[in-house]
């Protein structure tokens, strides 16, 4: 083969790849597709950040186990012993637990996913991808904790004799709905962040009272009826009672009115912080 052969089969190759036009104002035409053909650095991020969690930890993963269960004793104890407050049916462990299993994910994936835009801000400014891959990769990462804490729920439902039954096949729908709630609601944050480091501050805040305002730590049968409509505007309601149902059969009552608002108001959120994540990320590296 000749060299001038060599050049043209050059020529050729670079031809055949995708062309990337990056501009001031990105029209967002190819974007999901760029999105999909960088799914390999959104497995290299998600490793990466499984690793920087627990690296020189002494403790490691186990970590990912001894917060639930701190949690939970702490709830069990305070509502459920001193409070007095109703399980429907259920040990209240392992209720507690049930409600636990989102709420730390939520927690943990929304905090994380609000901050990541800024926490690479080296990545933002020297290279070009869909930054998109930023707080996905979060919410991702937050996966891993949450199938841990999900075996610690097995284990503890097999001691108490109450494991889960067909509801169980629904988990994945309400995890899926989690998922999207955590990326609709950190995009934004994310997105503000990097102009107003305010939020790093607010977050802890939020979820503090998140937890107080979400049934976490009580069975949502305890707010009074004429509330009842009102709550399930709080999309984590119909998650978590969902969770519960699932994972404890009929002892936990599900009403589809509530989850039909749950999954409306995450599906809002998701449009609006993806709407607002993709006009803004265009601006990060100058701004960051």
């Amino acid at each position: 083969m000749t060299k001038d052969t060599q050049e043209t089969d050059n020529g050729r190759d670079l031809d055949s790849l995708p062309l990337t036009v990056i501009t001031a104002n990105p029209d967002g035409k190819d974007y999901w597709s760029e999105l999909w053909r960088s799914r390999e650095l959104l497995g290299m991020m998600v490793w990466r950040d499984i690793v920087v969690r627990y690296k020189q930890t002494a403790m490691g993963l186990s970590w990912a186990l001894v917060r639930p269960l701190a949690t939970m004793l702490v709830f069990s104890l305070v509502f459920g012993k001193l409070a007095n407050l109703p399980s429907n049916g259920a040990p209240y462990a392992l209720m507690v637990f049930a409600g636990l299993l989102p709420w730390l994910f939520f927690s943990a994936a929304f905090s994380d996913a609000s901050n990541s835009v800024v926490g690479n801000a080296n990545l933002v400014q020297k290279v070009y991808f869909p930054r998109l891959i930023i707080p996905l990769s979060s919410v991702l990462v937050g996966l891993v904790d949450f199938a841990l804490a999900m075996l610690v729920y097995l284990v503890m439902s097999f001691f108490y004799g109450l494991s889960p039954g067909l509801h169980v096949l629904a988990l994945p729908l309400f995890l899926l709905q989690l998922c999207l709630l955590i990326l609709g609601c950190s995009l934004s944050i994310a997105a503000l962040s990097v102009w107003y480091r305010d939020f790093k501050h607010l977050l802890p805040v939020v979820l503090q009272l998140g937890v107080y305002l979400s049934p976490v730590g009580f069975a949502s049968t305890v707010v009074p009826e004429k509330w009842r409509l009102l709550y399930a505007f709080n999309p984590m309601v119909g998650i978590i009672d969902g969770f519960r149902w699932s994972l404890l059969g009929d002892t936990q009552p599900l009403r589809l009115n509530e989850v039909g608002i749950s999954c409306l108001v995450t599906l809002v959120l998701l449009w609006s912080g993806v709407r607002f994540f993709r006009r803004s990320e265009h601006r990060f590296s100058d701004a960051i």
